[in-house]
């Protein structure tokens, strides 16, 4: 008999698990490393176990077996199917499974699974609409580096080629060229030893300071607002009609506001839900099914 429901949301920065009893009543949260497929089907798995462990703690419950469990997953890397096909025939033995993208999830969590869109912006970035239809549809999300546009690792990606041109002279050096190179390691040899080791995730922490210098770095600021150019692009691919609520989603979504276009910033509504209740609302959907 299923017991309880995990909801997980899981990225290429982090991974949230969300506990709830059958009934949708929500218990507690862990939190770990990143589960996004990318990183490998074995560390996806480990990183649901360990915030789903740190979720039962912090209900003070002792952690049940598996097969009285059923889990409800929101990853990034799902669009690969062989990756989530690896990634369900692992199961360590959860009584139900249910995997989504990401951006299915927030979808869900953002609207409570009414008809709506979502613009995620993370270490990563998608756009997901959820038509009237009930028909799901997705925009961007291709990935870092081909696509994520607005995202971290996107901003970060120009932030240390804005890095590389001033050290070479073609840019004139600045206090944002100073501090991306710092936390690159400074000089051209640990920057270029950083670039040949560095993940997606390591891209999105150049993010933070894309932002601190946004408003007095031309840069930065040029960066930023193509970002927000790119979110209204998004907008506008998921639904040209303006009709149906976007909500802004991610630990993005807040700082980039002041750079979005006035005519996104009036489409845009505030989420009901983040991933992990989408998640949960998928598991249960699956379990009614």
């Amino acid at each position: 008999m299923i017991e309880f429901l995990l909801g997980v949301d899981g990225g290429g920065s982090g991974t949230r698990v969300r506990l709830a009893r059958t009934d949708g009543i929500e218990l507690a949260e862990g939190v770990s490393g990143p589960s996004g497929l990318m990183h490998g089907i074995a560390n996806a798995w480990k990183a649901v176990e360990e915030a789903a462990a740190m979720a039962y703690r912090a209900a003070d419950l002792p952690v049940p077996e598996r097969r009285h469990v059923a889990i409800g997953l929101g990853l990034a890397g799902v669009h690969n199917k062989q990756w989530a096909a690896e990634f369900v025939a692992a199961n360590p033995g959860y009584a139900r499974l249910a995997l989504e993208s990401d951006g299915h999830t927030t979808v869900l969590g953002a609207h409570r699974g009414q008809p709506g869109a979502i613009i995620a912006l993370g270490t990563g970035s998608v756009g997901e609409i959820k038509r009237i239809d009930g028909v799901h549809v997705e925009v961007g999300g291709w990935g870092f580096p081909a696509g994520d546009e607005a995202s971290g690792a996107w901003m970060g990606l120009r932030a240390i080629n804005h890095v590389q041109q001033v050290l070479d002279g073609r840019q004139p050096a600045d206090a944002f060229s100073h501090d991306v190179a710092q936390a690159c390691g400074g000089e051209r040899t640990a920057i270029q030893n950083w670039l040949a080791r560095a993940s997606q995730t390591n891209y999105a922490q150049l993010a933070r300071l894309v932002l601190q210098h946004g408003e007095n770095n031309e840069v930065a600021r040029t960066i930023l607002l193509e970002a927000g150019r790119q979110v209204e692009l998004m907008g506008n691919a998921l639904d040209s009609t303006g009709t149906l609520p976007i909500a802004l989603c991610g630990g993005l979504a807040a700082p980039l506001r002041p750079y979005l276009p006035v005519s996104m910033l009036r489409r845009i509504v505030n989420p009901q839900g983040d991933s992990a209740a989408g998640a949960l609302r998928l598991i249960q959907q699956h379990l009614k099914g």
